[in-house]
């Protein structure tokens, strides 16, 4: 190569390169919220814009509240944005279900908005108008929505609006708690993006007090579950250790004695009822528990057993990435659907006329065998 080309090059990757990178980092969003904060007669709607670093107020009479809509903007690419009506009443979620005619599966979002609104528009469960457009079909979320992504309260506030859209045509969104979740709302904040810790100063508030009892989103989320069966599958985020089935509570026990629990601080050292520490344990927890693929090997046994005592065929978790995931383990009988959404491995699963089917963002159904 010639001693002038050489120099040249270098000259054109450097700009090429800065280039990219202001292209990049004009295409994130500069929004984050709304965060929506109850005070005492009012609903104070807060939104953070980066590009002037301040925070925008709206408040509305409380009694209002059925006919408030709240915006969720993106800065990158308004075609994304959209509208949320905040409901009169939030209540908790119901624990059983019959077995829905297709069932869309998805786990550890943890922020990453793009991916999960992508996803959900290659496979035909919502349109570019984030209208429902899956039918009597349901959406199961086995748990993560914090953290690590940039876009927690769009992709929160987006779940909330689906679960209305829903039920108008007949299909369901399942929103199950995962480790993430429970730790952000317990003020754990081991994994969050700085970010929000940024939002929370804007706002002068703690972060604590946007997902809190006081808000909108810190109630919906209190309303969830740990765990769900729905039809012959037993979804949620960790897994089911022989320690919580020795407990020998029923799917509905398991949520109705968690619930009140939700979002307490230091459980180890305020709660002595040894079933509440067993299911929000870090190692045998409901959200938590790896058994199933880490460490010394689980017995086949003890899958059998759980699924015996909850009349179950399948057990659905998220929680832990592994090398062939999305894929059933133990004979069919434990489906791991947690891939690494960060790094653009962007996938789910279908369940279609008895048959299980890996999603991607092509739209294609690949089958899932057991």
């Amino acid at each position: 190569m010639s001693t002038y080309l050489k120099p040249l090059l270098l000259i054109f990757f450097f700009f090429t390169f800065c280039a990219n990178a202001q292209k990049t980092e004009k295409n994130k969003n500069e929004f984050d919220g709304p965060y929506l904060i109850y005070q005492g007669d009012s609903i104070l709607v807060k939104t953070i814009d980066y590009r002037s670093v301040n925070a925008s107020l709206k408040s509305y009479a409380r009694i209002n509240k059925g006919n408030v809509k709240i915006e969720v903007k993106f800065s990158d690419f308004p075609d994304k944005n959209f509208q949320v009506d905040l409901r009169k009443n939030i209540t908790n979620e119901p624990s059983v279900w019959k077995q829905p005619e297709k069932m869309f599966v998805i786990s550890d979002i943890e922020g990453e908005f793009d991916a999960f609104r992508n996803l959900l528009l290659a496979n035909k469960i919502i349109n570019e108008k984030y209208e429902w457009t899956f039918g009597k079909g349901h959406v199961v979320v086995c748990g993560d929505l914090f953290d690590r992504g940039k876009e927690v309260p769009a992709t929160l506030w987006l779940l909330y609006k689906l679960e209305d859209d829903a039920k108008t045509k007949g299909g369901y969104v399942h929103t199950i708690l995962g480790n993430h979740d429970i730790m952000n709302l317990a003020g754990n904040l081991k994994y969050l993006d700085k970010k929000y810790l940024k939002s929370a100063e804007l706002m002068n508030t703690s972060y604590d007090n946007l997902y809190d009892e006081n808000t909108e989103l810190g109630r919906w989320l209190r309303s969830k579950n740990l765990i769900e069966k729905i039809g012959n599958n037993l979804c949620l985020h960790g897994g089911i250790s022989p320690e919580v089935n020795g407990l020998k509570l029923s799917v509905e026990e398991l949520n109705q004695i968690s619930k009140p629990y939700i979002g307490w601080k230091d459980l180890k050292n305020t709660v002595t009822d040894q079933k509440i520490l067993d299911i929000f344990s870090s190692t045998i927890g409901l959200f938590w528990y790896r058994g199933y693929f880490k460490g010394p090997p689980l017995e086949e046994s003890a899958v059998d057993q759980t699924l015996k005592m909850y009349h179950a065929k399948c057990i659905i978790v998220g929680h832990t990435i592994l090398k062939n995931n999305i894929s059933f383990y133990y004979n069919g009988k434990v489906l791991a659907v947690d891939v690494n959404q960060h790094e653009g491995n962007h996938q789910a699963v279908l369940y279609e006329n008895k048959q299980w089917y890996k999603l991607d963002l092509t739209g294609d159904k690949k089958p899932l065998n057991k």
